[in-house]
C-alpha cells in the first residue's frame, strides 16, 4: 500500500492538539488500492463574523513542499498557542483554516493530477478568454496527458468539491478573508500571485491587493517575493480560485485568494542532480535546503496572520482607495 508521510504527520498533529483544533472530514478519495480522507482543520473563533485566513496545500501531488510548509506552520502555531498570549488574543477574534492535503492520492503517487488523471487547478468551470498555451492552459483530450481538465459538463472532482465546501463555509461566510494556496515549480524566484488566471483583465479588488502589497513592502522591505497577477505569466482554463472568487461576487464580503508559487528552478540550479528525479523538479531534495524552505516562509505567514486580524487598519478607503487603484493599474497592467 502506498504510504503518505504527510497524512501521518497531519493525523499526529490532530491527535496531539485535542480540543485546540476543530476537525472536519469531507469524505474520502479512492483509487484502485488506496483510499485517503480529506481533512480540514480550523482554530480560533468560530463566529461567522470573524476574519479568516486559510492555508491550502497539496493541490498538485508532485508539489509536496506546499503541503509540508503548511503542516510546519500549523505545528508551530499549536506549540505557540500554549504560551504566546498575543497569538491567543488574536485567535479569540479571528479564525485560521488549514487544508494541507487537498490531493492525497496525487501526493502518494507522485503525480500532478488526482487519482482520475485530472489536474485540480484546471478543473473548475471557468473558461479563459485569452490565448492559452497548448496543453498547459488546460485541455480535455485525455487524462493520460498532464493538465487534463476532466470531461465537459461533468461535476468538479471530489477533491475540488471538498475544497469549495471548506472555502464557502469557512471563508466566504466571513466579511473578510484571505486564502493562501501553496505550490512550487515555476521560475527562479518565489512569487505571490493573485487573480485572475483566466483573463488579463484587471482584478476587481485591485486596490485592496495593492494596499496589502504596500503594507508588506513597507513592513519587510527586503522580502524576496514577486507579487503580481498570475495572468502576467500565463493564462489557464479552470482555475479553482478564479471560480471561488466569482462565486463570492456580489456577496458584500471581501475575499482575496493568493497563491504562493515557490521558485523550484532555483533548487535545481543549485543541485542539478535533481533533474534526474521528477520530484526533484518541484521540491528541495537536499535536507538542509528543505529545512531552509520550511522556515523561510514563516515571515510571510505571520504577516498575513496579522494583516487579517488587523485588516480594518490598512484596507484603503475613499481617496486612498482611488490612489491604490491607479497605482496598481499602472504597475501591473500598464494603465496610466
Amino acid at each position: 500500500m502506498l504510504q503518505l508521510p504527510e497524512l501521518v504527520e497531519l493525523e499526529e498533529i490532530i491527535l496531539q492538539a485535542g480540543d485546540a483544533l476543530h476537525l472536519q472530514q469531507h469524505g474520502e478519495v479512492k483509487s484502485a488500492e488506496i483510499s485517503f480522507p480529506l481533512y480540514s482543520i480550523s482554530m480560533g473563533s468560530q463566529k461567522p463574523e470573524a476574519p479568516v485566513l486559510g492555508f491550502f496545500g497539496g493541490v498538485h501531488g508532485l508539489e509536496r513542499i506546499g503541503s509540508q510548509i503548511v503542516l510546519a506552520f500549523l505545528r508551530s502555531l499549536l506549540v505557540r498557542q500554549r504560551w504566546d498570549s498575543s497569538l491567543q488574543r488574536k485567535l479569540e477574534t479571528m479564525r485560521l483554516v488549514f487544508m494541507p492535503l487537498i490531493n492525497p492520492i496525487g501526493i502518494a503517487r507522485g503525480t500532478r493530477s488526482n487519482g482520475r488523471g485530472v489536474d485540480l487547478m484546471r478543473n473548475a468551470p471557468v473558461e479563459s478568454s485569452e490565448k492559452t498555451s497548448f496543453l498547459v492552459g488546460g485541455h480535455r483530450i485525455s487524462p493520460l496527458l498532464p493538465w487534463y481538465r476532466g470531461e465537459f459538463n461533468s461535476q468538479m472532482e471530489l477533491e475540488n468539491q471538498a475544497l469549495c465546501h471548506v472555502v464557502k463555509t469557512q471563508l466566504l461566510s466571513s466579511p473578510f478573508s484571505i486564502a493562501l494556496d501553496c505550490h512550487s515549480g515555476f521560475g527562479l524566484r518565489d512569487r505571490i500571485w493573485f487573480p485572475y488566471a483566466h483573463t488579463r483583465s484587471p482584478f476587481p479588488n485591485l486596490p485592496e491587493i495593492y494596499a496589502l502589497k504596500a503594507l508588506f513592502d513597507q513592513s519587510y522591505p527586503h522580502h524576496p517575493y514577486v507579487i503580481e497577477p498570475q495572468a502576467l505569466q500565463y493564462c489557464t482554463h479552470g482555475d479553482i480560485w478564479d471560480y471561488l472568487y466569482q462565486e463570492n461576487s456580489g456577496s458584500g464580503h471581501l475575499f482575496l485568494p493568493l497563491t504562493l508559487e515557490l521558485g523550484s528552478w532555483l533548487w535545481v540550479k543549485k543541485n542539478p542532480r535533481q533533474l534526474m528525479s521528477l520530484l526533484g523538479l518541484f521540491n528541495p531534495i537536499v535536507p538542509h535546503r528543505q529545512q531552509r524552505v520550511l522556515r523561510s516562509h514563516l515571515l510571510l505567514f505571520e504577516f498575513l496572520l496579522r494583516a487579517v486580524h488587523d485588516h480594518t487598519h490598512w484596507l484603503p478607503k475613499t481617496n486612498h482607495y482611488l490612489n491604490c487603484k491607479e497605482e496598481a493599474e499602472a504597475l501591473w497592467y500598464g494603465i496610466l
